[in-house]
């Protein structure tokens, strides 16, 4: 039997400029990803994005970052014994790359091999109760000693007690900040023991870079993402948690939660989840028959693809093309289909108005592929 082909690995160029592209302003996951479809490489697509910004309606010049500033990056990353992993290379997270808009490059630092532990996300309360942490660390690890890695943001309280429990097992620690600027401070020592045994550390955001508070959602898209399930062990009304708790159920994940009393109020976002239809958890057992049936298949699964449109048969879009697709967004999201319906353009006519838009600031994209117009140009 045939060995499957190994995994491509991006050059050294490739990934410096992979590296560039992702960290210019106004280029998400998504942009990256039109930008690669349409001109073939992320050194095409740097030459042409001024031009694009423009087309879009930017009111300043693109700032992309230079070579040397990527240069620098990479050789900081290098020093903090950390690496860049493009989509599709062998180290990436093979569920990671299952998500919407999963990021191009993801900086890593520890043992990938722990990505290859089918993964289950712990995240829940920074005040937790002793309660809370012990059910937590139980947690993780019994998933731990029956073969699955554990997933949490490294915050205070619970997420610590997650990782705290699978270190001997494997554990990811995803970041709001740089590898470098792990967050709280007092988790400095953990997250060494983390990288330093069988988990990793991750982020997709730059080196040198201090987490703000619009940060950590991000990181919440990534927790979720890097998972078969997450579970919610204690979590406020309005938490953190319930946001990787939403983000999951959107992107097909199983979601769990621990109950707690309803005179906690620190109880009241898990028991929420559970009036809702998530899955009640009193021990590991509870979580390891619902994902088990998911395990090996899921891991195995291939990169989700879109097709992009064929831009090479079309014009290119003009002045009335633009205001036509301008005219259709507002604030409120509506899908890609939508748009090529009411305004009669080929798909690539669209898409190309679009990604000009993104690149000058003027959209914002949301989850199932939709897009809105940001309230200035609405």
């Amino acid at each position: 039997m045939n060995k499957p082909a190994a995994a491509p690995r991006l050059s050294d160029r490739q990934r410096l400029n992979w590296l560039r592209l992702i960290r210019t302003p106004n280029v998400g996951p998504a942009t990256f990803r039109d930008l690669i479809n349409r001109f073939g490489s992320a050194e095409a697509a740097l030459e042409i994005l001024p031009e694009l910004a423009i087309a879009g309606g930017a009111g300043r010049a693109m700032r992309i970052p230079s070579v040397g500033e990527a240069e620098a990056e990479i050789a900081a990353a290098a020093k903090h014994g950390a690496q860049f992993v493009g989509i599709g290379e062998p180290d990436y997270p093979p569920l990671l790359k299952r998500m919407d808009h999963p990021p191009p490059l993801l900086a890593v630092k520890g043992t990938p091999s722990v990505f290859a532990l089918p993964p289950v996300a712990i995240v829940g309360a920074r005040n937790a109760s002793l309660a809370g942490i012990k059910m937590a660390r139980m947690l993780a690890g019994e998933l731990g000693r029956q073969g699955y890695g554990v997933v949490s943001g490294l915050a205070r309280g619970i997420d610590t007690a997650a990782h705290e429990g699978s270190l001997s097992t494997g554990t990811v620690a995803v970041l709001a900040g740089g590898l470098d600027r792990p967050y709280p401070p007092e988790n400095i020592g953990l997250l060494e023991e983390i990288i330093s045994g069988s988990g990793a550390a991750v982020s997709e955001m730059p080196f040198g870079w201090e987490p703000r508070p619009q940060d950590f959602p991000r990181r919440n898209r990534i927790i979720a993402g890097l998972s078969l399930g997450l579970v919610v062990v204690e979590a406020a009304k309005k938490s953190g948690s319930l946001i990787s708790a939403r983000l999951a159920s959107e992107m097909g994940r199983l979601v769990f939660a621990v109950p707690g009393s309803p005179l906690d109020p620190r109880a009241a976002g898990a028991n929420g989840l559970l009036k809702e239809g998530a899955t009640l958890v009193t021990e590991a057992t509870d979580i390891i028959e619902a994902i088990a049936p998911l395990t090996g298949a899921a891991i195995q699964l291939p990169p989700k693809l879109d097709e992009p449109p064929d831009f090479g048969s079309t014009p290119p879009p003009q002045d009335g093309d633009r205001e036509r697709v301008i005219e259709a967004l507002g604030p409120t999201p509506v899908g890609v289909d939508e748009i090529i319906r009411h305004t009669g353009l080929h798909p690539a006519q669209v898409f190309m108005i679009l990604l000009e838009l993104d690149l000058a600031g003027r959209l914002e994209r949301h989850s199932g592929g939709a897009v809105s117009l940001l309230l200035g140009d609405a």
